[in-house]
C-alpha cells in the first residue's frame, strides 16, 4: 500500500464540497496540488478552480480514474449511477470513496463492477479548515490497509467515525446540516452584539470563537453539554437569565424540530 506522499486523488464532480475536500487537504500538508485531479460539468469554472491551486483539472470521469488511487464520488446522489455505470470497469483495483448523501454500500453494490471497493461518507464543509467530520458507514468492502490509508487521509483534516446503516442518515445530518444551524446562530448572537453597540466585524469574531473553545472544551474534557451549561450559569447571574430567555422561546425544540423535518422528508 502506497504512502499518502505517493498516492494520487482525484474527485469526480468538483462542487463545493468536493472543493472543500481538497482545500484542506492541501491546507493541511497532506496532500500536494499536483496529486490532486478532478472533472466536473463546466470545464472553464473547472480550471478556474483547480489551476490556480496547482491541481489537475481532467475532461471526464475516466480521466480521473485512469489517473487516480483514491476516486472520490462527489457528485448528486441523482447523477452518481449515470455518472460512474460508464466508467464501472476502470474501477476496480482503485478505492472509491463516496461523499453523495443517502447513497449507501448496498446500492452501491447493485451497479459498480465486482471486485470494486468503497466507502460511503458523510463529510460537512469545515473539511477545508482542517476542522470537519466524515461519517463513514460501517459496511464497506476497503481492505484493512485500504481503510486505515482511507481513515489517515480523511482524519487530516476531520474527526472521522464509523456508523450502521440505520444510523447514518441522522448522523449526516447532525454533522452535516449542523454547521448551517451554527451559522444561523452565530448570525443571530452576532446581530445581538450590534443592537447593544458591538461592530459588526467584532461581533461576529467574538462569536466564532466562542463556538470554537465551547467544541473544543467539550471534545478535549469529555463533559456533558448541561455540565458546561451549569458551569456558566452562576446563581442569579446573567446567563441563567439568557437560558430562561431561551428556554421560553423553544430553542432546544426548535433544533430538535429541525432534524425531525429533516429526517422524515
Amino acid at each position: 500500500m502506497k504512502q499518502l506522499s505517493e498516492i494520487t486523488v482525484g474527485f469526480i464532480g468538483f462542487g463545493n464540497m468536493a472543493g472543500a475536500i481538497a482545500k484542506g487537504l492541501i491546507r493541511q500538508g497532506t496532500l500536494r496540488p499536483d496529486q490532486i485531479c478532478a472533472c466536473a460539468k463546466n470545464w472553464d469554472k473547472l480550471c478556474a478552480n483547480t489551476e490556480k491551486a496547482g491541481m489537475l483539472p481532467r475532461k471526464d470521469a475516466a480521466e480521473v480514474a485512469f489517473a487516480s488511487d483514491v476516486v472520490f464520488v462527489a457528485v448528486k446522489p441523482y447523477l452518481v449511477r449515470e455518472v460512474l455505470e460508464p466508467i464501472r470497469e476502470l474501477l476496480p483495483g482503485k478505492i472509491l470513496v463516496s461523499v453523495a448523501a443517502g447513497c449507501l454500500f448496498d446500492w452501491y453494490e447493485e451497479f459498480l463492477a465486482p471486485g470494486t471497493h468503497h466507502i460511503s461518507t458523510i463529510p460537512n464543509t469545515p473539511v477545508c479548515v482542517g476542522e470537519g467530520i466524515f461519517v463513514c458507514e460501517q459496511k464497506h468492502s476497503l481492505t484493512q490497509p485500504e481503510f486505515l490509508l482511507v481513515e489517515q487521509l480523511l482524519s487530516s483534516i476531520g474527526l472521522v467515525r464509523l456508523v450502521d446503516a440505520k444510523q447514518f442518515s441522522v448522523a449526516g445530518t447532525v454533522s452535516g446540516c449542523g454547521p448551517a444551524f451554527a451559522s444561523m446562530f452565530l448570525e443571530a448572537l452576532g446581530d445581538a452584539g450590534v443592537k447593544h453597540g458591538l461592530p459588526r466585524a467584532l461581533a461576529y469574531e467574538l462569536a466564532a470563537q466562542m463556538v470554537v473553545g465551547t467544541g473544543k472544551l467539550m471534545l478535549e474534557t469529555g463533559q456533558h453539554p448541561g455540565a458546561m451549561k451549569d458551569a456558566v450559569c452562576s446563581p442569579g447571574g446573567t446567563t441563567i437569565v439568557g437560558v430562561a430567555a431561551l428556554e421560553r422561546k423553544g430553542f432546544r425544540s426548535a433544533v430538535i424540530d429541525a432534524v425531525d423535518e429533516i429526517e422524515n422528508r
